[in-house]
C-alpha cells in the first residue's frame, strides 16, 4: 500500500505553503503526485510536488483519482474536515532541515 494514496491529507514541509494541508488527487510516479488544497479553502492551488515536500497526516477523504477541486472540498465538507483542513501546522527550522 502507499502511503500517498489518491484523498490522503497531507501538508506541505517546504515552501511559502510550509504548513498548510493539502489532498492528494493523483499519483504520478513513485517520486511525484498531484495535490490540491483547495486553493479557496486551505490557499494551495493544483500543483504537482514531490513526495519529499509533503509529510501524510492520518486522515483520508473518498474522491475519485483526478477529481475536481469542487469535487474534493464537498468530499472534505462531508467529512466534517474543514476546520481542520484551514489549521496550520507549526514547522520548525529542524524539521525543514531534516527533510531536505
Amino acid at each position: 500500500m502507499a502511503i500517498f494514496e489518491i484523498g490522503r491529507i497531507c501538508y506541505k514541509t517546504l515552501g511559502r505553503e510550509a504548513g498548510r494541508k493539502c489532498v492528494v488527487v493523483d499519483v504520478i510516479d513513485e517520486n511525484y503526485v498531484v495535490v490540491t488544497g483547495p486553493k479557496s479553502l486551505t490557499g494551495i492551488r493544483r500543483r504537482k510536488v514531490n513526495i519529499n515536500h509533503i509529510e501524510p497526516l492520518d486522515k483520508k477523504i473518498d474522491i475519485d483519482k483526478g477529481a475536481s477541486d469542487e469535487a474534493v472540498l464537498e468530499a472534505i465538507r462531508k467529512a466534517g474536515l474543514e476546520e481542520y483542513m484551514r489549521e496550520k501546522i507549526t514547522i520548525s527550522k529542524t524539521t525543514q532541515a531534516l527533510s531536505r
